[in-house]
Parts: C-alpha cells; sequence; structure tokens
C-alpha cells in the first residue's frame, strides 16, 4: 500500500562525549555508511553502528549550556537509521502521546529533504519519554504547514526507541543524559521517495535537538539563522546540509 498523508491540518507554531569517538567537523555534508537491517533497541548497542562515526552537533543557542549531542546516521535498502546521544540534567518533558507539540519540550528532530526540485520535506521528532511526531511539510516561500499520515501501520510505521542514563524515563526526572534510537522506512516518506538510495546518491537534510532546562538550548548540524528577540527556525530548507549515500 502506498503511503498517502492525512489531508486534515496539524498546525505547527514554529515549527557523551569520549575521547574515543571520532567526530566528523564538516557540518555542511556528511557520508551515509550502508548497512543491514537491525533491530531499534534504544541504546545503540546494535554491532551495526560501529560501521559509522558520531558527529557532534554544536549549539546554536544558549546562555551558557554546554551538554552534548552525537549523532550517528546510518542506511540500508529499506530506510534510515538516526542514533543521538544527548547529555541532559533533566528530562522535561510532560508530553505523553504520539503526535503532540513535542517541539515545545525537549526533543531531537532528524528533517528529511530528499527532492530538492520541491519546498516540501519530511520532519520527524522523537521525544527521551519515546513519543513521535512525523509530520510532511510543505513550505512554499516560509509560508508552512505540518500534514499528518494516514495509514501508518506495518512497513509506513517507523521503529523507534530511548533509553536514560543516571535516572529513571518519568517526566521532570533527573538523569545525565538519555539516547534516542529510530528508523525511518522510505514508504513513509512516498512520494518523496520512490526507491531506495543508490550509492552516490545525495539528499538535503538537517539535525537537531531542543532542551528546556535551566535555558532555552537548540543544537544544529548544518547552521541555520538566529533571529533577535525570537527562536531560530529550523524550516530554513535552504541551508540544510547534504547526506551522500555510501
Amino acid at each position: 500500500m502506498r503511503f498517502f498523508f492525512l489531508a486534515s491540518f496539524f498546525g505547527l507554531l514554529y515549527v557523551f562525549s569520549s575521547d574515543v569517538f571520532a567526530f566528523v567537523d564538516d557540518s555542511t555534508k556528511t557520508v551515509i555508511r550502508k548497512t543491514s537491517d537491525f533491530t531499534i533497541t534504544g541504546d545503540g548497542k546494535s554491532k551495526s553502528w560501529e560501521k559509522t562515526e558520531w558527529i557532534k552537533i554544536p549549539v546554536l543557542e544558549s546562555a551558557g549550556d554546554s551538554s552534548s549531542t552525537l549523532v550517528k546516521l546510518l542506511y540500508s535498502d529499506t530506510g534510515l537509521y538516526f542514533l543521538f546521544q544527548c547529555q541532559d540534567q533533566k528530562l522535561t518533558a510532560t508530553i505523553q502521546k504520539d503526535f503532540g507539540a513535542l517541539f515545545n519540550e525537549d526533543v531531537v528532530e532528524v528533517f528529511l529533504w530528499p527532492d530538492p526540485s520541491v519546498p516540501i520535506y519530511f520532519e520527524y521528532e522523537l521525544s527521551p519519554l519515546n513519543y513521535e511526531l512525523p509530520l510532511l511539510v510543505p513550505n512554499i516561500n516560509g509560508r508552512l504547514n505540518g500534514w499528518l499520515p494516514a495509514f501508518y501501520e506495518r512497513k509506513q510505521r517507523t521503529q523507534h526507541a530511548t533509553t536514560i542514563q543516571g535516572g529513571t524515563r518519568k517526566s521532570l526526572a533527573s538523569v545525565t543524559g538519555w539516547t534516542a534510537e529510530f528508523f525511518i522506512p522510505y514508504r513513509l516518506l512516498s512520494p518523496l521517495v520512490s526507491a531506495s538510495p543508490k550509492s552516490g546518491d545525495r539528499w538535503r537534510g538537517n539535525l537537531y535537538r531542543i532542551d528546556y532546562d535551566k535555558v532555552y538550548t537548540t543544537w544544529t548540524w548544518s547552521k541555520v539563522s538566529v533571529y533577535p528577540n525570537r527562536k531560530a527556525s529550523f524550516h530554513e530548507y535552504q541551508k540544510f546540509g547534504t547526506w551522500i549515500f555510501e
């Protein structure tokens, strides 16, 4: 069954580090390594993650928070895999349902723009409590909407899990960090994606994190604009970086 996006509008109002890690410093492009499919567990312990290196995501907006955010990416014949490792002090997360306004609390986000010929991209958010928000976003000259998926089942569904370090997975818990691991199938991205990427193919995309602990802090892989007296827009898709498939 092809994947369709629900025609009812979902409004958007915006929108551990270690010396052993080999960081990728180029913030404009990265190579995505290929893997066989594997099980999502939320802890990143699959041997498949050893195929690639950590990307360190720099802070974009902060009043002093220096917590680390690391990400790994992989792709297979069926979809894309993401692994976020987030240093943290508190799980500022109270929403306990999928498709909620997760961007108003602690969250990690991925933006996928497979076809730069059209101003439409896919946004995926996951909270430390393991609730998700998948959206298709048409962005016409800065005017954007978010559309929720229909027929969101079986091979169209994402796989996702989170684990917590130094505490428990509950709202407002004190912690030392959290891990988010998820899989986005190509079937979910239809019709933006009609087939699995081939070696050498390029997509545009971006990686983000938001944290609401002591101060509002954001992390961004490919830098977007920061405006006086308002939050940065993650939806500047022209500034997305480039992902090159191995």
